[in-house]
């Protein structure tokens, strides 16, 4: 598979269809040219860039402050993680750490970020395979969690709340309580998702045995998250490098074995009940005192290379700084999770058929201006 996009010679009885360029609601601007023989797949071939916007070289003409919030437009699921990522690369490069309570506030958000992203996952795969409800359900809770994301720092999907230093602002007195109401909401409902898709005899049809990617394949084509995880992969970034005191939290790292559409969606199915555990250790625990390290108005990194890693709610994303001492980055490029899950796209599908893909790509869980940078 290339994702060069250089054409594939078309042999003698095989079909080719083109899959996209589609609107933005499913899963993003991405175009496969997949060869059919019959409806049993042959070959992917990913075409990228209709969603490009050179996130990575405007971040080159942006400050160390600014440049942040770039990210937002990445993964926009996880804008806030994508955010951290990029706040903590700077703080590492200036050797300061952000406040005591300004890290739980993070991780508060960033495992609310993590739990509204799955919710819409969950939606959107039921959409996919037919099942219309539970898109309803998911978005049910869901605004629970933007509703909470609004009400602090005024935004709801690019919240552009971390920076150098700590966080924008500090919370909203009611910020705990809503919190508590939230969860209490969602765990309510776990049982509800597992009837409505979980169990669902139609949907374990339609995702086991389905989309089979073997550990070796998963590390060889560096995937990550979920994607990793239910092929038994051990990748998360916030138990192999803790960032933030999440080396303080209790919680588990889920591992599938299966490594099929359903070994994935039952990895994140349990990480959405992780998410709410590490929300219940911190939400009464969060320290007194200032909300943002005190910082210099115009930020400059020291020469050098600096890189940071962070769990969002698709994997791994890297932010790697070049400074050369002035006020902006010499060089940025970001190691986004969604390009590598994409690339074992075709391992996945090859020699399933054609109704199988719809399963394998909702189960990657593909934001594609995450892989259009």
């Amino acid at each position: 598979m290339s994702l060069l996009g250089e054409d594939i010679v078309t042999e003698e009885g095989e079909f080719v269809v083109n899959i996209g360029p589609q609107h933005p609601s499913t899963h993003g601007v991405l175009h496969l040219k997949v060869w059919l023989d019959g409806e049993t797949i042959k070959k992917i071939q990913p075409h990228l860039g209709y969603i490009h916007r050179s996130i990575e070289k405007m971040s080159e003409s942006l400050s160390y402050r600014n440049f942040i919030y770039a990210t937002s437009r990445m993964d926009y699921l996880s804008a806030h993680i994508n955010n951290q990522a990029c706040a903590l690369c700077v703080e590492k490069g200036l050797q300061i750490e952000a406040t005591p309570r300004a890290q739980v506030i993070r991780i508060l958000f960033g495992e609310l970020t993590r739990l509204q992203s799955h919710l819409l996952w969950w939606g959107c795969t039921g959409l996919d395979l037919g099942a219309v409800t539970p898109f309803f359900y998911a978005f049910r809770e869901r605004e629970a969690i933007m509703d909470i994301f609004e009400e602090t720092c005024g935004a709801r999907l690019t919240q552009n709340y971390c920076v150098p230093g700590g966080v924008m602002a500090d919370i909203h007195p009611n910020f705990q309580n809503r919190v508590k109401s939230t969860l209490k909401q969602i765990k309510s409902k776990f049982d509800e998702y597992d009837e409505l898709l979980s169990g669902n005899v139609i949907f374990e049809m339609r995702t086991k045995g389905v989309g089979y990617l073997s550990p070796e394949d998963a590390i060889s084509f560096g995937c990550t998250g979920a994607t990793a995880r239910g092929s038994g992969v051990s990748c998360d970034i916030r138990k192999w490098f803790p960032y933030d005191g999440y080396e303080k939290v209790a919680f588990k790292e889920i591992l599938g074995q299966g490594g099929d559409c359903y070994a994935r969606y039952m990895v994140r199915m349990a990480e959405m009940k992780e998410s709410v555990y590490i929300i219940e250790q911190l939400i009464d625990n969060i320290p007194e005192g200032d909300f943002q390290a005190k910082t210099k108005m115009v930020l400059k990194l020291p020469k050098g290379e600096f890189y940071q890693r962070v769990e969002t709610a698709r994997g791994e994303l890297g932010v790697y700084i070049v400074s050369d001492g002035a006020a902006s980055p010499y060089r940025i490029k970001y190691r986004s999770p969604n390009f590598s899950n994409l690339s074992a796209l075709e391992t996945m599908a090859k020699g399933s058929k054609i109704g199988d893909l719809v399963a394998i790509m909702s189960t990657i869980d593909l934001v594609i201006p995450d892989v259009d940078r």
